[in-house]
This record gives C-alpha cells, sequence and structure tokens, in this order.
C-alpha cells in the first residue's frame, strides 16, 4: 500500500469514536483537521501526545481546526484512556486497520529484534481542501504538538 504524500487526497474514513460516536473525514470537508495516529492508549508517549494535544485544543478551535486522533485501541480502552486523562480530543477506533493501512502507518516494527506490526505514530495536517497539507512521520512526541499548531496557523 502507497503512503499518501503531501499534496494528496486525505483517505476517507468512517469510524467508531470514544463517547459511541462516528467520525467521517468527509463530515469535516471544508474544514481544516489534524488526524494524529498514535500506537496505544495509556502508554507514555501516546499519553503525553493526548494530553498535548487536548492543551492546545483551543488554539487550533481559534483557527477552526478539528483534532482527532487513532489508534487500534476498542472504543471501551479509549473511553477509559480519554476518562482516565480528562482528553479533550476526539478518540478514533480502528481496530481493522482500515484507516491506518490507507494512511501507511500500519508498518512492520522491531523491539528487542522482534518483528510485530504496529502503529507508526504520525501526524496528517488536512487542509479545506481535503489534501494533505503536511505529514510528519516517525513523530518524536517532544515538541510535537508545537510544530503542528505552527503548521496550522500557517494553513489557516
Amino acid at each position: 500500500m502507497s503512503k499518501p504524500e503531501e499534496g494528496s487526497i486525505a483517505p476517507d474514513f468512517t469510524l467508531p469514536t470514544d463517547g459511541g460516536g462516528t467520525f467521517s473525514l468527509s463530515a469535516h470537508s471544508g474544514k481544516p483537521l489534524v488526524l494524529f495516529f498514535y500506537p496505544k492508549d495509556d502508554t507514555s508517549g501516546c499519553t503525553t501526545e493526548a494530553i498535548g494535544f487536548t492543551a492546545a485544543k483551543p488554539e487550533f478551535d481559534k483557527l477552526g481546526v478539528v483534532v482527532a486522533g487513532m489508534s487500534p485501541d476498542p472504543v471501551k480502552k479509549h473511553d477509559k484512556f480519554r476518562d482516565k486523562h480528562s482528553l479533550g480530543v476526539t478518540l478514533i477506533s480502528d481496530e481493522d486497520k482500515v484507516a491506518l493501512d490507507a494512511y501507511g502507518v500500519w508498518v512492520e516494527k522491531s523491539m528487542y529484534g522482534k518483528k510485530y506490526m504496529g502503529v507508526e505514530r504520525s501526524t496528517f495536517l488536512i487542509g479545506k481542501d481535503g489534501k494533505i497539507a503536511k505529514a510528519w512521520r516517525k513523530v518524536s512526541v517532544t515538541g510535537h504538538v508545537d510544530e503542528v499548531l505552527a503548521a496550522a496557523r500557517a494553513l489557516a
């Protein structure tokens, strides 16, 4: 599967979210959107990232930018994660890895010489036109939210 590049149309999807909702990319057309993919609820890097996006949400809101995170964790796990850390961003569940595959973030990883499939921490800034304005792959959490916010400001 090829990875979508900056300038290409962001792959559409409709998936369940925390709180029993659904999230569809096409339902947000005409609005800029930050979509961050993370490996697992309640792990240190993912928690730091989700808390960071939640803290910056008022700034994204001012710009009219929707922020949502996605992992393969089930909705119930997202609900616990959200409640435990008072998260204010939508958490999308992709247990079948349909969108994770479409965005090229479900990849082979390696830890201690053992290979396994997992989510490559990535963020996509999608413009009002539905095209990927900026893609960050293999994200390092430190300073990442500020970088995404600066790119969102430049887009708005």
